[in-house]
């Protein structure tokens, strides 16, 4: 089946992207929370025009996007956890802390872009994608230590 994503949906596609999916998938659970419409004939032809007239918004949500990760480079963040004896984390470090340990260096960076390819459990260094438009990518480095 074939769907218009009407918003951003994590690891299937982003706002107006035409995509493939299960018919299951589609019906039951894409189409009823608003996140697709079908891709018809019609449908397709309109988001054609939308996407004629929005292209220069487009390109200024990209040039923020590529601004926003050209501000983080050679940003090293440091993020101090509960540990245990043995340097294993109470809990996990997760996008919320990285995207507060951000904001203490002055960069305003969404937690829900922000992406941990492993769960943090340990003291040591780690990487994190965060996804800044579906073209701007940055991937940065960040440590944990023991408090």
């Amino acid at each position: 089946m074939k769907l218009i994503l009407k918003e951003n949906v994590a690891e299937l596609g982003y706002k107006d992207d035409v995509v493939e999916v299960k018919d299951g998938y589609g019906r039951n659970y894409l189409i009823p929370q608003g996140k697709a419409i079908i891709a018809s004939n019609a449908a397709l032809k309109q988001l054609a025009e939308d996407q004629r007239q929005r292209a220069h918004k487009i390109a200024k949500i990209k040039a923020d996007a590529e601004a926003a990760a050209a501000a983080l480079e050679g940003v090293k963040l440091t993020i101090g956890a509960k540990t245990s004896a043995t340097g294993t984390v109470f809990g996990s470090v997760n996008a919320l802390q990285i995207s507060e340990a951000l904001e203490k260096l002055g960069h305003n960076v969404d937690r829900k872009i922000i992406y941990l390819k492993e769960s943090v459990k340990e003291v040591g260094t780690y990487t994190a994608t965060i996804k800044f438009h579906k073209e701007v990518v940055k991937e940065i480095e960040f440590e944990v230590v023991a408090e």
